[in-house]
């Protein structure tokens, strides 16, 4: 009974960035048709699992779905897809659109069938540039978008990308709130419309929404970057038994931290007497702060900090963080029952509605589980899922 209820969504998308957002639009309610190939999607590979084509990726990131399998290839799984497409508010794919094209499933070719059909793309590269038709990874964007110098400049000096799908998860968050926008429209007026969410673009904005610094002026006033993120001691911090989280950033902030920590010296300091003197000598900032932390335990300066009211968290890795206190209370991660694959994790939806609640009741599918329900709602005969399966153009779960 989530936000989106009613909204119809057919889901072309593979690996992370186009599911994580067909995800989200599932977890808020529509309906979710995700469209596998034969093979299925790619993710189903990734392990560790319990039965092959169920590994954890896809498992955390297609939830809230149906899945059907159908060749596009073939013919008659290309007029099944038309049929879906027919009857959908939204369609979600992340190839390149010239393969769009190649597949005769071009915006020119399904808005005439279906003018009110929101169709969206998340790709790499915005169509208007030199990169159009260039493929692109989440690996690439980061480096793409100066992630990797940027993780140089705070640490050993080697380029390195951020341990996690940043991008992918960003622009699929980015293209949940394009297409909601579009939905928003289309009751306004009726009208369906294309949207394109490229990669690059959304990753430069918003890297450079931090970094642009001085070169948002023409000229530039310095070379970019926001000398806080980027100081070698913002980072977790190291005591006398192990690490810390801290950020002690306004006036009244560190105004308890002096009085915390008995540092009166620092407080007639001008390199930390005010917000513009803290900003203008960040680094030397933060190394104190790192000298002063080391010199007691991680319990002693969590109970110190938080007497004080100085932002403190723990530093997790990623089984503590299952058990931290705060998440247990929330049950952000749900032990529940799968049907295929036993007892899982799962992960709540973390935004929050007053009436139309968000509770996810699909748990991510087998390949084609819902093959022969979905091609049903679209007018299929039973003679003619029958051929279909004979034929090669889709499989059913039980066929598996």
């Amino acid at each position: 009974m989530g936000p989106l209820q009613g909204i119809k969504v057919v889901d072309m998308t593979t690996v992370l960035m186009g599911p994580y957002a067909t995800q989200m639009l599932g977890d808020y309610g529509a309906d979710v048709i995700k469209v596998e190939s034969p093979d299925g999607d790619v993710t189903r590979q990734i392990g560790p699992t319990r039965h092959p084509g169920m590994g954890p990726v896809f498992l955390n990131t297609n939830r809230s779905k149906r899945s059907i399998c159908l060749d596009l290839k073939k013919p008659a799984g290309r007029e099944a897809v038309l049929r879906l497409i027919a009857k959908a508010d939204v369609l979600v794919y992340n190839v390149r659109p010239q393969a769009m094209a190649r597949l005769q499933l071009g915006y020119d070719v399904v808005s005439d069938m279906n003018p009110r059909l929101i169709y969206a793309g998340v790709f790499g590269f915005g169509q208007d540039g030199p990169y159009a038709a260039k493929p692109a990874y989440d690996d690439l964007i980061q480096g793409a978008t100066a992630l990797p110098a940027l993780m140089a400049q705070t640490s050993d000096g080697v380029p390195r990308y951020v341990p996690n799908a940043l991008v992918d998860r960003i622009v699929g968050l980015t293209a949940v709130g394009a297409i909601c926008a579009s939905l928003v429209h289309r009751d306004r007026t009726g009208q369906g419309q294309r949207v394109d969410i490229p990669m690059f673009e959304t990753m430069a904005g918003f890297v450079m929404g931090d970094h642009m610094g001085g070169l948002t002026y023409d000229p530039p006033l310095d070379k970019g970057g926001y000398a806080r993120h980027l100081s070698p001691d913002r980072r977790p911090y190291k005591t006398s038994d192990g690490y810390i989280c801290v950020i002690v950033y306004n006036d009244k902030q560190w105004e308890n931290f002096f009085k915390a920590t008995g540092r009166d010296d620092l407080r007639a300091d001008p390199k930390f007497a005010t917000f513009a003197g803290r900003a203008t000598n960040i680094d030397a900032v933060y190394a104190e702060l790192a000298r002063i932390l080391k010199t007691r335990t991680t319990a002693a300066w969590n109970e110190i900090l938080e007497k004080a009211d100085v932002p403190v968290m723990p530093m997790h890795d990623l089984e503590s963080l299952l058990e931290d206190p705060h998440i247990a209370a929330a049950d952000v991660f749900p032990v529940t029952d799968h049907p295929s694959e036993g007892r899982i994790r799962n992960m709540k939806v973390s935004a929050r509605w007053s009436d139309t609640k968000a509770e996810p009741e699909r748990l991510a599918p087998r390949l084609g589980q819902h093959g022969e329900e979905i091609l049903r709602e679209a007018g299929f005969s039973a003679d003619e899922i029958a051929v279909m399966v004979r034929d090669g153009v889709t499989r059913l779960a039980h066929n598996s």
